[in-house]
């Protein structure tokens, strides 16, 4: 079995991968820990040369690749096989892409609980993630 577990930093994903280390996994499961931010772009007019802008967007990968690694060191420390991925680009296609590419038979993600006007705006990685992976989706929410 081949399971994609999306995260960021949030406790959300915390929530998530505790509920990873506490499940029952067939033998053999392997766990690929994805971490993805959307790259930073400068818009018309802006005074920001592109330097700037690519040391910003290395950073980002570098921070995000962190704390995929972290994610999937947490894993392998509970004895399950994990690897870190981290990638620039959209998290809900960088999720959705990832399940394709790599034929995941499911997809776990942290539910942020946003509604209403926050959802609109901010997007929900989950709703995207649900409606669009070539495969089973589990939302995992954070305790209350």
């Amino acid at each position: 079995m081949k399971v994609l577990i999306g995260v960021d930093d949030s406790p959300f994903s915390e929530a998530a991968l505790a509920y990873v280390k506490q499940a029952a996994w067939p033998q053999g499961t392997q766990f690929i820990v994805l971490s993805s931010s959307p790259p930073i772009w400068i818009g018309p007019g802006e005074a920001v040369g592109a330097a700037p802008i690519a040391q910003l967007n290395q950073e980002q990968q570098d921070y995000h690749r962190e704390v995929a690694e972290k994610a999937a060191k947490l894993l392998t420390g509970a004895g399950l096989a994990a690897k870190a991925v981290s990638m620039l680009g959209d998290p809900r296609s960088a999720i959705t892409d990832a399940a394709t590419r790599e034929k995941a038979d499911l997809v776990i993600v942290g539910s942020h609980g946003r509604s209403g006007i926050k959802k609109l705006l901010l997007g929900s990685v989950a709703s995207h993630v649900v409606s669009h992976a070539p495969c089973s989706v589990l939302v995992v929410k954070r305790a209350a």
